[in-house]
């Protein structure tokens, strides 16, 4: 997902060997653990350096300081999250709308909750990031894909695509990060994926026309 940070945020280079790729990933894979156990406030480049085993010379040679590190990993994650929407959305072109909707939502929330610590520390550690640049990257991709997506549904259409997406999108990214926000027990999440899918159904049905109602449009 290719962003440009704000300056005081790039990293200083980034990994183009295969070794340099696995050092990075230690590094981040040692990011999430410390925030998970110590939280973004106490988080320091050292800290992680000492899990990732690696020495801070080597941390400061991709990283500046922690706000820098805190950008590269959330680019890491949306990124990964992105390319789960896009392969979903792409396998359910020609579906009926009621199988897009649900493997949709059914796709971004596990993404979001197979590793539920991560994304709860995810959260807390942009809360004074300039991220905006990596949300914007990430909403045009899963934008592109979805409307892609509901533009090949099998037996109707849209007469505004475009605000479909973006309102289906919206209540799905915004409901499942409440469930974080609130951090609801997992019976009670369940219960709001169930009711997101049906509530999401529930609009696409009400918003879609069908072919020959499109073609008359």
């Amino acid at each position: 997902m290719p962003t440009t940070p704000p300056p005081h945020l790039s990293p200083r280079k980034r990994p183009r060997q295969a070794r340099a790729a696995v050092t990075l990933d230690a590094i981040f894979e040692a990011t999430i653990q410390v925030l998970i156990s110590d939280g973004p406030r106490r988080l320091t480049t050292t800290r992680v350096a000492e899990r990732a085993g690696v020495s801070v010379g080597t941390m400061y040679q991709y990283f500046p300081h922690k706000q820098a590190l805190f950008y590269a990993l959330n680019e890491r994650y949306l990124d990964l999250v992105a390319e789960k929407v896009e392969a979903t959305c792409r396998a359910l072109r020609g579906a009926e709308a009621e199988a897009m909707v649900e493997a949709l939502v059914t796709t971004y929330w596990q993404a979001k909750t197979e590793r539920a610590e991560v994304t709860q520390a995810l959260y807390r550690s942009v809360v004074e990031l300039d991220n905006e640049s990596l949300i914007e990257a990430f909403a045009r991709r899963v934008d592109v894909a979805t409307a892609a997506m509901f533009a090949s549904v099998a037996n109707a259409a849209f007469a505004d695509l475009n605000t479909v997406v973006l309102t289906l999108l919206t209540s799905i990214f915004g409901t499942v990060r409440s469930v974080f926000e609130r951090n609801l027990p997992v019976e009670e999440a369940d219960s709001v994926l169930r009711h997101l899918i049906v509530m999401c159904n529930a609009y696409v049905r009400t918003v879609q026309v069908s072919v020959l109602e499109r073609e008359r449009i």
